[in-house]
């Protein structure tokens, strides 16, 4: 009869519904388990800090306070009072946006409200730059499985992935700045804080991205020759598919949640090469609002940094399971 639905197409919709209920209970226990684990490096980060020699009214007293002085700025800092609490009162600031006060009397938020956008910038375009040129090389390296090609960007990947920020950061100053003068090893500011020009980026986005580009490649390349051992791609080969066809429609879908998690997981590790490279290049990011907080000894500052940082990583990570849900069918 017209219009009736088969017990197929009845089964669909509801198939449909459960995969979407499953895959946003495992996106709430996997953002829960995460907020955890951040709540945790949080409260280590004010443990390692009491653990310092000196505190933050030490560190930044004024030549010639007497111990009265001292003692009154730590009763304002709330030094006096147990670690535990301290950092109880911060958390429970956290969900409003108030990231506490500094040492110096300064809100964090307002602190980090300039620089971690640059940062933000920084190590987005350096994420951007990781999973193009890593797809590319990749695939490249694939379309020709055991070939002189496949072989050299295997080990030129093998050999940049070993190689810390700040050498490949010093490297490209001699090259590029001091040897060619292409480019400038300093960032100069404008007056809202951001670099002056966009060439003032390149430089520290080639240092953050290089050594993640060699890490991500050999991950998209083992990840396709994995899928190329699929039934299917067998089954494509034989029907004489071109390759680039077979790579681009068959090969690289059946790899995205393996490339996704990778690419994710580097996201902690340039926004935490940041900080090195930022310092480098004067770059004007969270790299000297971390090293300024470190030597005041500076806990909801340094606390603040992490928490920022945590919730951008945290985000990244929790998209990457989701594409990598979504790749396999509602699969966790």
């Amino acid at each position: 009869m017209a219009g009736t639905l088969t017990p197929t197409a009845r089964q669909e919709p509801a198939a449909g519904s459960r995969r979407s209920a499953r895959t946003a209970l495992y996106a709430a226990g996997v953002l829960a388990r995460r907020f955890l684990l951040l709540a945790g490096l949080l409260a280590a980060v004010f443990a390692a800090v009491e653990l310092l020699p000196g505190d933050a009214a030490d560190a930044t007293s004024e030549r010639g306070e007497s111990a009265a002085d001292l003692d009154r700025r730590r009763h304002l800092l709330g030094l006096d009072r147990p670690v535990a609490e301290r950092f109880w009162d911060w958390m429970t600031g956290l969900p409003t946006g108030d990231l506490g006060t500094s040492a110096r009397g300064e809100q964090v938020a307002d602190l980090l409200a300039r620089p971690f956008p640059n940062t933000l910038l920084l190590g987005g375009l350096a994420l951007l730059l990781t999973l193009v040129a890593s797809i590319a090389l990749g695939c490249w390296a694939a379309a020709r499985p055991g070939g002189p090609l496949d072989r050299a960007v295997s080990a030129s990947a093998t050999g940049i992935l070993a190689l810390p920020e700040f050498v490949v950061a010093v490297a490209l100053v001699l090259v590029f700045a001091l040897w060619t003068g292409w480019l400038p090893a300093v960032t100069l500011t404008d007056s809202d804080g951001s670099p002056a020009s966009w060439r003032m980026l390149v430089l520290p986005v080639l240092a953050l991205a290089v050594p993640q580009i060699g890490w991500n490649t050999r991950i998209v390349r083992a990840a396709l020759a994995d899928e190329a051992r699929a039934p299917h791609i067998d089954t494509a080969v034989l029907d004489g598919l071109p390759r680039h066809r077979i790579l681009v429609h068959h090969l690289l879908p059946g790899a995205l949640p393996t490339i996704a998690a990778g690419v994710a997981t580097s996201t902690g590790m340039l926004l935490g090469g940041a900080v090195v490279v930022e310092t480098i290049f004067n770059y004007p990011g969270i790299g000297s609002v971390l090293a300024g907080a470190v030597a005041d000894r500076d806990s909801p500052v340094i606390a603040g940094v992490v928490a920022v940082t945590g919730a951008v990583i945290t985000g990244v990570l929790l998209l990457a399971d989701l594409v990598r849900t979504w790749a396999s069918g509602g699969r966790t």
